[in-house]
């Protein structure tokens, strides 16, 4: 069953172009110019229920646009959008119990009062009853390891601490759809990891749908079968993280010590230098050559070799620069 469809979306903005000082500024009182931009061009996306789908494109791409159109905040310009059978931006009270959304850099909580707080004002606004309130906020507190922190005003938690909380707010009515915008932007190593276990076992568990914006691949690739890639507002990807990564990920790092200095080694073609010293070199190599530059590596009696895969940053420039 598709819980999002889209056909043909595309989103419009008409701005004002202003000229340059008090000129262009009288100019403008007097007639003003607009130029029109495509936020979002013929789109179409399809979403079964319980998938977990990453949104990956460069700033820029339409994605927090298509989040706003799928969320109801904004209206389409045209094409044809429906989520969990309603339309968007009617604004249903049914519709807007059944999902939630989860900003990065936008808090739902109130700062000065305590998580547990804020959560009993989120109980009455979803109107859930007292069993379910106090069950669900146990799940979570249990599963984010946070009831020692409920009782704890919002400004004194950490970062990572409150993007638990702040995803407790947005799951405490149980919604069917759950929409991420960089919800681990900012965090440490840590707490990226656990918030990406917290929700793989949301999705997993509760089958709770997920759509994922995220500029950290990590996230993606360690989360979400299939992505979605966007640039210049339309859809040029839609399938396997995993195959998408496999044809991108063109080169591998290896990094080898010497127990004794060595000199120059010569590298297979395509291969390029990165960090060379007397005990240590590290070197970029396409793929297919890794294993030639293995087997020569080893005619020098290496103490240490460490293989790794190139860095998914560059693998994402590819995807965008070729489209």
């Amino acid at each position: 069953m598709n819980i999002i469809e889209t056909r043909n979306l595309t989103k419009t903005y008409r701005r004002v172009v202003k000229g340059e000082g008090l000129r262009g500024s009288i100019r403008g009182l007097v007639k003003r110019e607009y130029e029109s931009k495509e936020a979002v061009k013929n789109l179409n996306l399809r979403v079964e229920e319980g998938e977990f789908v990453g949104l990956i494109g460069p700033n820029g791409a339409g994605k927090t646009t298509l989040t706003k159109m799928l969320t109801g905040i904004i209206a389409p310009t045209s094409g044809e959008i429906s989520v969990m059978g309603f339309y968007p931006n009617d604004l249903k009270n049914d519709f807007k119990r059944q999902y939630a959304i989860v900003m990065g850099q936008k808090s739902q909580l109130f700062f000065e009062l305590t998580a547990n707080d804020t959560l009993r004002l989120f109980k009455e606004i979803y109107g859930l009853s007292e069993r379910e309130f106090r069950e669900t906020k146990a799940y979570f507190a249990e599963l984010f390891g946070v009831e020692e922190l409920l009782d704890v005003q919002v400004r004194t938690l950490s970062l990572g601490e409150r993007m638990k909380m702040e995803l407790m707010a947005a799951l405490l009515h149980n919604p069917r759809i759950l929409f991420l915008d960089e919800p681990t932007i900012g965090l440490d190593a840590i707490a990226s990891r656990q918030i990406r276990k917290f929700l793989w076992e949301i999705n997993r568990k509760k089958g709770t749908t997920i759509l994922l914006t995220s500029h950290y691949m990590e996230d993606i690739r360690a989360l979400c079968d299939r992505c979605i890639v966007i640039n210049h507002g339309t859809g040029i990807y839609d399938g396997s993280t995993e195959t998408l990564f496999e044809k991108y990920q063109r080169d591998r790092q290896i990094t080898v010590s010497f127990r004794q200095p060595t000199g120059e080694i010569p590298l297979p073609e395509g291969a390029v230098l990165k960090e060379e010293g007397p005990y240590r070199k590290s070197i970029r190599v396409p793929k297919e050559k890794s294993g030639e530059l293995l087997q020569r590596l080893m005619e020098y009696h290496p103490g240490d070799l460490t293989v790794e895969e190139d860095e998914i940053g560059r693998v994402v420039e590819r995807i965008y620069a070729e489209g």
